[in-house]
Formats: structure tokens, sequence, C-alpha cells
């Protein structure tokens, strides 16, 4: 209905808003990584757990953000880019035009306590494991399980993290 466009329109233009005046104020810089931000995000749709620390310049697919999910306590570094559609090439042959090509749509999810390294993508249907790092300026196409350290592009796992020994022990 028109209603639904008018309605579909008007959020568009305000998340936009949002995202490029309030996710960069220079006036609020002392709050942003940790309050306003993921307020932000949360207002345009995504679901943002306690703790949650958004860098500067961090840009999600607004258009779908009802498909980002971060945990508590996650650390999405400055310049990040979460995106939750890209085009479906799996029919896409010689001759056929691009353009014409639909969208492949999947959720991200940042499990908890993950740190995203700046300037990385992370790309739709992704999930990155609890406590997991990713390495600054990777490109993530596939789940990162939990407690590794994976970097490049393609993101690879690097490092598996060590259990913590007891400290305790009596010599």
């Amino acid at each position: 209905s028109l209603y639904t466009v008018i309605k579909r329109v008007c959020k568009t233009y305000k998340d936009g808003f949002l995202l490029k005046y309030g996710m960069n104020s220079w006036l609020l810089s002392p709050l942003l990584p940790r309050k306003i931000r993921p307020a932000i995000l949360r207002s345009i749709g995504c679901k943002v757990g306690k703790g949650v620390f958004i860098g500067d310049n961090v840009k999600v697919d607004a258009g779908h953000a009802d498909l980002i999910l971060l945990e508590d306590h996650v650390h999405v570094a400055g310049g990040c880019r979460l995106l939750c559609h890209q085009r479906n090439l799996s029919n896409y042959f010689v001759g056929d035009d691009y353009a014409k090509l639909g969208y492949r749509l999947s959720p991200i999810l940042l499990k908890k306590g993950c740190l995203i390294g700046m300037e990385s993508f992370i790309l739709p249907g992704v999930t990155v494991g609890e406590g997991a790092i990713i390495g600054a300026g990777s490109l993530v196409t596939k789940d990162i399980p939990a407690w590794t350290i994976a970097t490049g592009r393609p993101a690879k796992v690097v490092k598996q993290i060590p259990v913590r020994k007891d400290e305790n022990i009596d010599f």
C-alpha cells in the first residue's frame, strides 16, 4: 500500500541520518563507542547486547539491519563493514546481465566477546564465534570458530587461543 511505501521511505531517511551524523558526531565523541553507537544500531533494527563497543566509521547494512546480531561485549573496531546481502551468483553464466541478478540475504552473528579488527568486512551468513579475534583488514567469508584468531583475505584461522593454566599451583 501507499502507506507502507511512505513509512519505508521515512524509515530509510531517518536511519540514514542517524548513521551518517549520529555515528561519527565529534560533539558526542566521548560517549559514542559504548553508549550512543550501540543505541543507534538498536534504533535502526540491529540486535545489540550489553557492553558492545562500536568504533568510528563502522558501516552496517541499514536496509537489512534486522539480520545483524551482536551479543554481549562484542568489539567492532573502526572502519568495519557488516554486510547482510550480496549478489546471488549461483545462476550467473557467460552472457548474463549482472545487473539482473538477485540478492542473497543472510544474517550476521557476532558471538559474545569477539573482536572484529579495523577495516574488516563481514559478509552475509557469517558467524564469528565467542572470544574469536578477526585481524585488521580481513575479509570474513565463512564462519570463524570460538576462541581462535583469524586473519587475511579471505580470513583463515591462524591460531587457537590457549586455555589459561591454573596460576595457583604450589611448587
